[in-house]
């Protein structure tokens, strides 16, 4: 596979990928991806991680059912960031929001969050991640 030869992963076998909303744009979380992962991503149309602190590869949504449907994948200039286009089922944040980026700074320094929930962590997860 060209594409995937001709990125540039970590040391440890990872590469960024951002997934971005294809209709709105929004982007809705950061992940890391090694080959393993980009490779089923591809093949399956649906968005694969590798958790760096489980040390293993998942399928987003595996256990909330909140998948991605990966519809592009871009690569930067340099080859070692990846975009993913995706259509995503239900909230992107394992705490409950639609973006990992729900988190606003204010200009007084202080922090709020910008979003509603749209799940209960601890009812998808049973652990209240």
């Amino acid at each position: 596979m060209a594409f995937i030869d001709e990125l540039k992963f970590t040391a440890d076998g990872l590469i960024p990928a951002i997934a971005q909303d294809a209709a709105s744009g929004e982007v809705l979380m950061l992940a890391w991806m090694n080959r393993q992962a980009l490779e089923q991503t591809i093949a399956q149309g649906l968005a694969h991680y590798y958790s760096r602190s489980r040390g293993k590869l998942w399928l987003k949504g595996e256990e909330s059912g909140h998948r991605q449907q990966v519809l592009e994948i871009r690569a930067d200039c340099d080859g070692d960031v990846l975009l993913l286009a995706v259509r995503q089922e239900g909230g992107a944040c394992h705490t409950g929001y639609r973006s990992c980026f729900h988190r606003l700074r204010l200009p007084d320094g202080g922090v709020r969050e910008d979003g509603r929930k749209l799940f209960d962590p601890k009812k998808v997860y049973g652990k209240g991640k």
